[in-house]
């Protein structure tokens, strides 16, 4: 392991975190090693929120609870989006985020289980496409195969 590698043999650069609004260019090797962390922290917030959600539908009638269910409703995606955010994602949607790779975005909603997806920066979700046909069709330099790469 080179001292490039960082502690966990990681790369220090992969898991840095960003300031609030900063969104980082990812290579695809960066973006699948910080891939588990982003999935784990997302159903983490999808579970939290599921109760929330159910007394909501319950408490429909109830101004006072309603209104307290939203505000708990609004913080635990609000604090979501912050983490997204802090490791340097853009947030598309509740639950759905994007790795900006400089030409485009590898596109992820919770609860897909890979990185499989890719669309233009120009493009939305609707638009998305495996990522195995892009690879397939060329080799982008983001999605380099080698892990220490600089860009």
């Amino acid at each position: 392991m080179s001292e490039s590698d960082g502690p966990h043999g990681h790369g220090d650069a992969v898991f840095a975190i960003q300031r609030p609004g900063q969104v980082r260019v990812f290579t695809l090797h960066e973006a699948e090693a910080i891939f588990p962390l982003l999935r784990f922290i997302t159903a983490q917030a999808h579970d939290e929120l599921a109760p929330v959600l159910e007394s909501m539908r319950t408490d429909m009638e109830n101004r006072a609870a309603l209104t307290r269910h939203e505000g708990h409703y609004e913080e635990i995606v609000q604090r979501w989006i912050n983490k997204m955010e802090r490791l340097g994602v853009v947030v598309s949607g509740l639950w759905l985020v994007d790795f900006d790779t400089g030409d485009g975005y590898l596109c992820w909603r919770y609860p897909e289980v890979a990185l499989g997806f890719y669309h233009g920066h120009d493009q939305g979700f609707g638009q998305r496409r495996p990522l195995s046909d892009l690879l397939q069709a060329h080799q982008p330099g983001w999605a380099a195969s080698g892990e220490g790469e600089e860009r």
